[in-house]
């Protein structure tokens, strides 16, 4: 029911969306109040054309990715690394049959490296999959392969592969974790999601420090096009809305 309820908000919660309903509001307001229809509709547009724009997405990851702390000591040996899931494409990479990512994927480029230099023993790898279908592809599963084939030992590749979000990324790697002894930890994921992934393992009561990777948000420039509407600046924006949201639940409940 949460992962349902999650999915909802994730549509409520895009400025598609609201874009959307308000010009359907417009469209659907009876005649004789042409100046609200009207209004309506503006509002709709506008919505649509700043959440598509670049300064107004790179403000709103800009502030998603304001706490996002790396502690990483570069002297450290760390016993384990451990790399959150969220960068395949699991409908892509079954069609194609090969492993296909998102730009998340520094994630695991940012793991093996540290598994290569030495600077960590193991990887944890932690992601499963929402597709409840027999046969359905896992996310650490993949990751594992993608790492054996890149020349990292099996026997240094953990996979947990039951987790659907980050609180279940942190309970299920709290097990693991504790069944191996592992004390001086590593976790790697995305600035923008690095502050509730800190707050969500701190709360099941690991500490490990942290490394923040696929970094979206830059400087304020302006440049040719920089008032252009694009639909990547829109999903860019949404993610950004969707992360500090989430936030917001996880702390309601506890969970970080």
């Amino acid at each position: 029911m949460f992962l349902f309820l999650s999915k909802l908000l994730d549509l409520l919660l895009a400025p598609l969306s609201w874009g959307l309903l308000l010009l359907a509001a417009g469209g659907l307001v009876r005649r004789g109040r042409a100046r609200l229809a009207t209004g309506l509709q503006v509002l709709g547009g506008l919505v649509l054309y700043l959440f598509s724009t670049e300064p107004v997405a790179n403000l709103l990851q800009r502030w998603v990715e304001a706490d996002a702390v790396s502690t990483y000591q570069e002297g450290r040996v760390y016993d384990a690394v451990i790399v959150l899931g969220g960068m395949v494409d699991a409908d892509a990479s079954e069609r194609s049959g090969l492993p296909e990512y998102t730009p998340a994927v520094e994630r695991v480029l940012r793991g093996f490296e540290l598994l290569r230099s030495g600077r960590a023993g193991s990887v944890l790898l932690s992601g499963g999959t929402l597709d409840t279908r027999p046969g359905a592809l896992v996310e650490a599963d993949i990751l594992g392969r993608q790492l054996e084939l890149w020349g990292i030992a099996p026997e240094r590749i953990v996979r947990e592969t039951r987790s659907r979000n980050t609180r279940e990324n942190a309970l299920e790697s709290e097990r693991l974790i504790r069944e191996r002894g592992w004390t001086r930890l590593l976790l790697v994921t995305s600035a923008a999601h690095l502050p509730r992934a800190r707050g969500t393992f701190e709360a099941v009561g690991l500490h490990p420090d942290t490394l923040a990777v696929d970094v979206r948000a830059h400087g304020f420039y302006p440049h040719t096009g920089w008032w252009q509407p694009r639909a990547s600046n829109l999903s860019a924006g949404s993610d950004a809305l969707r992360e500090l949201f989430g936030r917001f639940v996880y702390r309601l409940r506890g969970w970080a």
